[in-house]
């Protein structure tokens, strides 16, 4: 049975949600507010999180990426502002999908049973290469087995959509993937629009130290897509890009 948390400040759409998720019996926790939030996924553990992005104490955004520091549950946010700003913002701190306010419970329970499908995308690059040696390109080293990235000897924290981004154009260096091929290959069948993409690519280019205008690793393929280099340099990553 899995667990779900649901995290929200509105008395009514936490019961509303409780209700339509026990039905299709999953195991229900709730919290009211982002410290109440954090707390809850630290004991209980749960799959999947859906969090409203408006909290109390701390916002849903803040509570998403302290999450994504020592979970790998889903997490599918509620909002009730449908700029993209609020969209690109809460994927790029680890969300794994959107529902914007006011919504039908019923597209909640759908969206729930279909993240809850789909094994995390860091589970299937390893399962799919399991044994295999460590990707080395330059100074970058990609353990699939172990789900760890160094740079230059230096390990580099990621999370899984972001090692799964990484893992998908490091197992083909050198070919090029449009934003759709990246949106099938790491978020599967969720709809996302393709800036989510770039938003992911500047997230792993600030934490290589890859300078976009001089990349050493993930290139640029002007109104196409991203390749990774083949030629990267085995340089200090304290070394100009």
């Amino acid at each position: 049975m899995a667990r779900i948390l649901i995290v929200d400040d509105e008395p009514n759409i936490v019961e509303l949600l409780a209700s339509y998720l026990s039905r299709e019996g999953y195991d229900i926790a709730t919290a009211t507010d982002g410290v109440a939030a954090l707390d809850q996924a630290r004991q209980l553990a749960p799959d999947l999180i859906v969090l409203d992005v408006m909290l109390p104490g701390l916002d849903g955004i803040e509570v998403c990426r302290q999450i994504r520091r020592f979970s790998d549950a889903y997490i599918l946010m509620l909002t009730a502002r449908a700029e993209e700003i609020d969209t690109i913002i809460g994927l790029s701190v680890g969300a794994d999908g959107y529902v914007t306010k006011p919504f039908s419970p019923r597209e909640v329970v759908a969206r729930v049973k279909a993240l809850l499908r789909r094994p995390r995308a860091i589970s299937q690059g390893a399962a799919s290469a399991a044994g295999q040696a460590p990707i080395r390109i330059g100074a970058l080293v990609i353990d699939e087995d172990a789900h760890t990235v160094e740079c230059a000897g230096e390990p580099i924290a990621l999370t899984a959509r972001e090692f799964a981004l990484l893992l998908t154009l490091a197992r083909h260096p050198g070919r090029v993937f449009t934003r759709a091929q990246v949106l099938d290959q790491v978020w599967g069948d969720e709809y996302y629009d393709d800036h989510v993409v770039d938003v992911h690519i500047g997230n792993l280019r600030k934490k290589l130290e890859d300078d976009a205008t001089h990349p050493r690793y993930i290139e640029t393929v002007r109104g196409i897509g991203y390749r990774m280099s083949q030629m990267a340099p085995a340089t200090d990553r304290s070394e100009p890009g």
